[in-house]
C-alpha cells in the first residue's frame, strides 16, 4: 500500500476500523461490484490495504475531475496547488467513506456513492483556498446590490424604503452574531465553508444560524407589512 494510503489508514484509525466480527450484511439489492467493495473495505491484513487504496486511487481521480472543471474559475491557483488540493480532497474523503460505511444502502453504486465525497471535499477546500489571505467581509459592505438601475423611479422608492427598513431591522432585532453571519453570507456572498472555518465553527450551526436570523426578519418585517425573503434572496 501506498504511502498516503498508509497515512489516511492511520488516521482513521481512532474512529473506526471495521471488521469481520462487527461489520453488518449488506443490503439484499446490493448490485455485485459495490458487495465485493464492502466485503473487502471490511475485512483485514492485505485485502482490506488493497481495497483502501483502489479507493483512494478512485477518489483522487474524482477530486483531480472537480478540480479541473472549476480551474478556469480560479486562475490563480497553479498545476501544483490544485494537485495538492485533489491529494488533500482524496484524502479526506477516504476517511470519511470508511467511517460511513454501514450508511450505504445500494440507492445507486458504491463507486458512484463515494464519488460525491470526492467531490464535495474538493469544492469545499477550493472555496477555502480561493479565499486564502482574503478578509471575510463581517460589515454589509454590498447593499448597492439591492439597487437595479433598470427598476423605474417610484419603485426605487419603495425599494430604498424597504432596504432602510431592512438594514434597521438587522442592526435592532439580531443577535451581533446572527448578523455577522447574515451579513457574510446572505449579503457579501462568503462561502460557508470559508466562514466556518474563520468563527471556528461547522456547517450545521451556521445554518442554524442563518435560519434564526432569517426567521426573526420575517416576524419583524411582517409586523410591518414588508417580506424580507425576496430582497435577501435577490442578494444572494
Amino acid at each position: 500500500m501506498s504511502t498516503v494510503t498508509h497515512t489516511v489508514a492511520d488516521r482513521m484509525e481512532s474512529t473506526t476500523h471495521p471488521s469481520a466480527a462487527d461489520s453488518s450484511s449488506p443490503p439484499a439489492l446490493l448490485d455485485d461490484e459495490s458487495r465485493v467493495w464492502l466485503r473487502d473495505l471490511r475485512s483485514e491484513g492485505r485485502t482490506r490495504d488493497e481495497a483502501v487504496a483502489r479507493l483512494h486511487a478512485l477518489l483522487l481521480r474524482a477530486a483531480r475531475f472537480e478540480c479541473a472543471r472549476r480551474r478556469p474559475a480560479l486562475p490563480h491557483l497553479r498545476g501544483n496547488d490544485l494537485d495538492d488540493i485533489a491529494n488533500q480532497a482524496a484524502d479526506d474523503a477516504l476517511v470519511s467513506v470508511l467511517a460511513r460505511l454501514d450508511d450505504f444502502r445500494g440507492a445507486s453504486r458504491f463507486t458512484t456513492w463515494v464519488y460525491k465525497f470526492a467531490l464535495l471535499e474538493a469544492a469545499v477546500k477550493l472555496r477555502k483556498r480561493s479565499w486564502q489571505g482574503r478578509e471575510v467581509p463581517l460589515e454589509p459592505e454590498t447593499w448597492s446590490l439591492f439597487t437595479s438601475a433598470g427598476i423605474e423611479p417610484d419603485d426605487q422608492v419603495e425599494r430604498s424604503e424597504l432596504l432602510m427598513s431592512v438594514e434597521q431591522a438587522i442592526a435592532d432585532v439580531l443577535t451581533p452574531h446572527q448578523r455577522r453571519v447574515l451579513v457574510a453570507l446572505a449579503l457579501n456572498g462568503v462561502p460557508i465553508d470559508v466562514l466556518a472555518e474563520r468563527l471556528s465553527t461547522n456547517r450545521g450551526a451556521l445554518y442554524k444560524t442563518l435560519h434564526d436570523a432569517r426567521r426573526k426578519l420575517r416576524k419583524h418585517l411582517d409586523a410591518q407589512g414588508l417580506s424580507v425573503d425576496a430582497l435577501l434572496e435577490e442578494a444572494q
